[in-house]
């Protein structure tokens, strides 16, 4: 135990350690957040059909040469989110449908691209990184942590500021309107801050496993607790939870940090899920 705790403090010494901690945490309290209202609206894969997105923007800028990727990708995602949230009420094309031709379609253009114009020596290397966020969450800038510390503000201002009009959105869309509340102007809210999300989370876990991220720490407070704010703060603790745990053992034993993270995630899930039904059961 000793020698873990001189281990962690030789590497906490380290600025891309530091960062990495800062940055995994706030992503993952962010994405637990808007995670639960996803779940309850049924559209817990829409990250996984916006991180693809994300990857086709990547490989657009990469071909571009673009010296600020987020220039392109983030408004390209906020747009997809719009859609994708926008068609999941459509009778013709459900939400899950969407998604999938979203997801697939956007995966496999950037691929293309990449393998079409890329002036990249190591093209594997690179898609590997995007796909798994392989080590890209150890190579932040002073700038890139800045950006995600502000915008992750920002997400965290939204939700409390506006918690209560989620709330309503998020359990009864048609009762929402019917009281007043703008349903489509927060549907809107909901998906330009999932897309906001989605693009930090990039450098997290990757494109592949960003849904991990929305859907494990909500996923695993429903098994425990049973109201929207309890499930919310609960899923926020968990997530920061597993993002610090997950970092440090990528760091320490050298394990990509990506997996790690969503790892941790699902054994957290498991454990609140044993918790819940022995909590069940003696009720």
């Amino acid at each position: 135990m000793t020698q873990l705790l001189e281990k962690l403090l030789f590497y906490w010494q380290y600025p891309f350690v530091q960062y990495a901690l800062i940055v995994g945490v706030l992503i993952a309290l962010c994405a637990s957040l808007l995670g639960v209202t996803l779940v309850l609206k049924r559209f817990s894969f829409i990250g996984d059909g916006l991180s693809h997105v994300a990857f086709g923007g990547i490989c657009i800028a990469s071909v571009l040469n673009l010296t600020n990727e987020m220039l392109l990708v983030l408004p390209l995602t906020m747009i997809c989110a719009v859609i994708l949230l926008h068609t999941g009420q459509n009778a013709k094309l459900k939400g899950d449908a969407t998604v999938a031709m979203f997801s697939v379609g956007s995966l496999a253009i950037g691929y293309l691209l990449m393998n079409m114009f890329s002036t990249s020596s190591n093209l594997s290397g690179d898609v590997c990184t995007t796909l798994f966020g392989a080590t890209s969450i150890l190579t932040l800038q002073p700038f890139e942590v800045w950006l995600c510390i502000g915008l992750s503000l920002a997400v965290v201002a939204v939700f409390i500021l506006f918690y209560h009009k989620i709330f309503a959105v998020t359990f009864d869309e048609t009762f929402a309107q019917a009281t007043g509340v703008r349903a489509s102007l927060y549907n809107l809210l909901i998906a330009v801050v999932i897309a906001v999300i989605i693009v930090l989370a990039m450098n997290l876990v990757g494109s592949l496993l960003i849904s991990a991220l929305v859907i494990f720490p909500a996923l695993a407070a429903m098994r425990v607790f049973k109201s929207f704010l309890s499930v919310t703060i609960c899923a926020a603790v968990f997530a920061v939870v597993c993002a610090l745990v997950g970092i440090l053992v990528a760091v320490i034993a050298g394990t990509p940090v990506g997996s790690t993270i969503v790892a941790a995630n699902l054994i957290g899930f498991f454990l609140f899920s044993v918790v819940g039904r022995i909590a069940g059961g003696r009720a």
